[in-house]
């Protein structure tokens, strides 16, 4: 038997639509990493993107356990003296609920050019709505564990 590789070519990607409703935020960002880096293909390979496209919405509807509303801090850095800022996770879920899902995902993904590539196919919404209808995505429900 002779091992097939994957052509770039011959690559179908698919697109996915998750509702994040309800969803514990850890659960749900290794759920859509997984699918980002085509794991769950028969044909993955490490040094190819064979991931699928991720359509997520109610991302302001996202579930967490514990105190992490008031404990969960994200920073980020102005590059001058003394410019550390710091947000906790419920001002976060207030004002870009989109950011909070984007962090977590990119956070499981290759720190490296291909996880960047594979970060580009998540698209994060914070309602209902996505202007991704053309596309006819798959939905997948997260909250039984049950995808592709």
């Amino acid at each position: 038997m002779k091992t097939t590789l994957p052509k770039v070519n011959n690559i179908q990607k698919s697109w996915y639509l998750i509702d994040a409703e309800g969803v514990i935020l850890g659960r749900l960002a290794s759920k859509i990493a997984t699918i980002l880096m085509g794991k769950t293909k028969p044909i993955y390979s490490t040094n190819i993107d064979v991931g699928d496209f991720l359509i997520v919405v109610n991302a302001e509807k996202v579930a967490f356990t514990g105190n992490k509303l008031s404990d969960k801090k994200y920073y980020k850095h102005s590059g001058y003296l003394g410019g550390l800022k710091e947000k906790n996770l419920e001002n976060m879920l207030l004002k870009h609920p989109e950011d909070v899902i984007y962090r977590a995902v990119k956070g499981m993904l290759p720190k490296n050019r291909m996880g960047r590539k594979m970060l580009k196919k998540l698209k994060v919404y914070r309602g209902d709505t996505h202007p991704h209808s053309a596309q006819k995505p798959i939905a997948i429900n997260v909250a039984r564990g049950k995808y592709e």
